[in-house]
């Protein structure tokens, strides 16, 4: 066991300490940082056979090709995307389905909740840790999109969930495999007691994090190795693979804008000496085998000890999640992915391609042999459309003088083998024709088509369990790092402005904490299916939550605000009484009737207005003839008389008139609302009060006071 000159204390200043290295002397440093590196070469080197196969894989994705001078210089080389479209099927698939939507985080109620108060605050933890994902930790989304084109490629990809110092803000970073060095033997990231995170890391940053005033780092400033740039240490072959995949042309030599390649390794060292290792993670830089930081990876808290007061068991923060697309069946930690099931096929399924393409080539251009009789001038002849070569040789002596190679066309044996292989290839990847979304033939019924597509399901929806277990364990320790780092009482931007949560509120059991995504739905099409059934069932079967049924139907159909559309049956107020409804409609139809008897009554007094108005021009014609002829006593009592006629027309026009007005303004009145008044409230008598007159006569009467009804013509 590696132990260092000086022991130190276990205490809780040295589980607080930004860094241990200040309390090691440089032999310890020195010592310390020689045998982290020795651990990194140790585990690189037991993962020499998977680094092949992931080098290969990736070359195989990306369809890098290698130069090719067989069988002759130019000859073909053309690389099939198998591996790709594979990859490319599986991240269209896993994608929407493990990220449905604003909604990322669930917190499960495990135990029984008559009040709801366990549910609010599940809910406001899902929501508050959603947030966090898509909102604070914006480069999260990005990076696990990253990663699920990567894991179907090398098999798996990790996370590193982490408390970022200086924003303050709880990360989680996406690490791809190459990255994170482990025994290739080792039982589970958790578990290994070894890993190293290669890590780059620039030169300000190390400048920042030695001159702030809590330093993080070792100051390194004055050191040779950080006054030179960074040295490489890829050989050349990797470098020259990784400059082709990146698709540029990588500096010869590196300069001050290029990072150093820092191995941050977590490991178990036992610096008291007391024989139990305590878990701690030493940054090294290592070219010059320098130790940057020590820093605990326990809490005190997390410190275990018996009645003898000695340390019997810590508990380790763990920082690693890993998501693993197929389990490798020899025991390797790393898993399998498509570049290592389809590899040998897709070399296989390259090599037969281009042997067609070069058959096709020689038969298309193929030569021969001329013998001395052909009389042919010497040199290359080449041949145009239309054109006709002169030759001092008859046709017989040119038959007999030209021998063409013999040469096969492309070989259908091949190609019936080359379909093979894809086929067979397409099986394992789970890309045949119906997942591909191409037609399955025209009379295909349409169960038997869903019956294919989802037992072609059945590869992708076991990783999605497996990816899913892995993002519930980076929620765990997420969930985690809220409690421990998360203040009493923060208010958080939009779009959850008004929320205040406090560290309070993430004590709990870090196991109730999963993805909003279903493990057992690998397509929409399922979850709408699912939704569909339950709805159908809530309608033939009672006991039924409706509104949890309609929100349930909701988030498969992924929409928004689903409070907002649907409140709840209980925010909705209740339905009017039906005899209410009766009653009104009754009063509706008997407003109708009067309201059109008004109208006919209206009219009937408008033709009377009419008769009055004709018969008073003609008194008033009258009166004026006697007018002119007035001569006598008698005639002066006839012209009065006249006028008094006159008058008396006078008063009735206008008398009907008045009865007009009232008569259309309370049929005005009564195209309202029924029963919302009518003319029983307005006149103050004459039937009941909001109810509907049942007569004309009764509306008059109630409009008028009492006063009486139509007038007499």
């Amino acid at each position: 066991m590696f132990k260092l000159g000086n022991k130190l204390k276990i205490t809780e200043a040295l589980c607080k300490s930004p860094n241990i290295a200040t309390m090691l002397d440089e032999t310890d440093r020195k010592a310390l940082a020689d045998q982290v590196k020795k651990g990194f070469d140790i585990d690189k080197f037991s993962r020499t056979a998977w680094e092949r196969r992931m080098q290969a894989s990736m070359d195989l994705a990306l369809q890098l090709v290698k130069e090719k001078n067989f069988p002759w210089p130019g000859c073909a080389n053309v690389a099939f995307p198998l591996i790709t479209i594979a990859a490319l099927q599986f991240h269209s698939r896993a994608y929407p389905i493990l990220h449905q939507g604003p909604q990322i985080v669930k917190c499960r109620v495990p135990s029984e909740d008559p009040q709801g108060e366990k549910q609010k605050k599940a809910d406001l933890v899902a929501k508050h840790m959603s947030w966090q994902r898509l909102e604070e930790d914006q480069p999260w989304e990005e990076q696990c999109d990253r990663g699920l084109i990567a894991a179907p490629i090398l098999g798996c990809i990790f996370s590193k969930s982490y408390h970022h110092g200086p924003s303050g803000v709880n990360r989680s970073d996406l690490v791809l495999p190459q990255d994170l060095v482990m025994n290739y033997f080792a039982k589970s990231v958790e578990d290994c007691p070894r890993k190293t995170h290669v890590i780059p890391l620039y030169r300000n940053e190390i400048y920042s994090g030695a001159k702030s005033n809590s330093p993080i780092y070792l100051d390194v400033t004055n050191d040779e190795w950080y006054q030179a740039p960074p040295k490489t240490s890829d050989p050349p072959i990797d470098k020259m693979r990784e400059d082709r995949r990146l698709g540029q042309q990588a500096p010869v030599e590196p300069d001050e804008a290029t990072p150093y390649k820092m191995l941050e390794q977590h490991l178990y060292l036992d610096l008291d000496q007391d024989g139990y290792a305590e878990p701690y993670v030493a940054t090294v830089e290592p070219s010059s085998s320098t130790l940057l930081r020590l820093v605990a990876r326990f809490r005190w808290a997390d410190v275990e000890h018996n009645y003898k007061e000695q340390v019997v068991r810590i508990k380790a923060e763990e920082m690693f999640s890993q998501k693993t697309f197929i389990p490798s069946p020899d025991g390797g930690v790393y898993g399998l992915g498509f570049g290592t099931l389809l590899g040998p096929n897709n070399e296989a399924v390259n090599s037969i391609l281009n042997q067609l393409i070069d058959a096709g080539t020689l038969s298309n251009t193929s030569g021969g042999f001329l013998a001395r009789g052909a009389k042919i001038r010497g040199g290359v002849y080449t041949f145009a459309p239309f054109e006709w070569k002169r030759v001092d040789s008859t046709g017989d002596d040119l038959k007999k003088s030209i021998f063409p190679l013999p040469v096969r066309e492309p070989s259908a044996v091949l190609f019936n083998l080359l379909k093979l292989l894809i086929d067979y290839t397409n099986r394992i990847s789970g890309t045949t024709e119906a997942m591909v979304g191409e037609s399955t033939g025209q009379n295909t019924p349409a169960e038997t088509s869903r019956g294919m597509i989802e037992q072609g399901m059945k590869i992708y929806q076991a990783v999605f369990k497996r990816m899913w277990r892995g993002y519930k364990a980076e929620f765990e320790k997420l969930y985690l790092l809220n409690g421990r780092y998360l203040g009493s009482h923060v208010k958080f931007g939009p779009p959850l402005a008004n929320l205040v949560v406090g560290r309070e509120l993430y004590l709990g059991d870090p196991s109730d904490i999963c993805p909003e995504a279903d493990p057992n739905i690998a397509s929409d099409t399922m979850g709408l299916q699912q939704a569909e059934w339950v709805k159908q069932d809530s309608l033939r079967t009672p006991g039924y939550d409706t509104d949890a049924v309609t929100r349930f139907a909701h988030k498969k159909l992924h929409i928004e605000n689903s409070e907002l559309i649907f409140p709840g049956k209980e925010k909705i107020p209740p339905p009017p009484n039906p005899k209410v409804q009766v009653e009104q409609m009754r009063m509706q139809s008997t407003q109708l009737k009067v309201k059109a008897d008004l109208q006919k009554f209206a009219a009937k007094l408008q033709g009377d207005l009419i008769l009055i108005q004709a018969k008073s021009q003609e008194l008033m014609a009258k009166a004026a003839m006697e007018a002119a002829q007035a001569q006598g006593v008698e005639r002066g009592h006839k012209l009065q008389a006249l006028q008094l006629l006159i008058s008396a027309q006078k008063e009735k026009q206008d008398d009907i008139r008045d009865r007009i007005e009232q008569v259309l303004k309370l049929a005005e009145m009564l195209h309202g609302e029924p029963g919302a008044g009518g003319a029983g409230q307005e006149g103050g008598g004459g039937g009941v009060p909001g109810m509907a007159p049942s007569s004309l006569h009764e509306a008059i009467s109630a409009f008028s006071g009492g006063a009486g009804g139509p007038p007499q013509g």
